[in-house]
């Protein structure tokens, strides 16, 4: 079982009726991986940049200090430790709501266990048609 967290959209008249983003919580392997390359994903664009300028800025060190190589290893420590974090944080500047964690063995059993604890996250048949 994994845990996610709900964030949910603060419903105005600029954005129509949005599901909540689940966001995992705890160590992220891809980022672990990938590096910057996975806070790409929609909802991380402003870390995305700043991590891949720091990447950048390793590189442009390496030509200097060749054992500067060192750090990218770090680099990536770090984007996996916190990716989920700077995700949730730029939900919230997005004006996302954070709401209850939900626990599923993946993402869509998660999203189902929300809405069977919250019904009125569901809305009304009526609205729907």
């Amino acid at each position: 079982m994994r845990l996610f967290s709900t964030h949910f959209p603060i419903p105005d008249q600029a954005r129509p009726e949005q599901p909540p983003v689940l966001v995992p919580e705890g160590f992220s392997w891809s980022g672990l991986v990938f590096s910057w390359v996975v806070l790409l994903r929609p909802g991380s664009w402003l870390v995305a940049m700043l991590a891949g300028l720091a990447a950048v800025l390793i590189g442009l060190l390496m030509r200097v200090v060749p054992e500067a190589w060192v750090l990218l290893p770090g680099l990536h420590l770090v984007v996996a430790l916190f990716a989920n974090d700077w995700r949730r944080w730029e939900l919230g500047r997005a004006g996302y709501v954070a709401g209850p964690i939900v626990a599923g063995p993946d993402q869509g059993a998660a999203l189902l266990r929300l809405l069977d604890l919250r019904p009125d996250l569901v809305g009304s048949p009526a609205a729907a048609s």
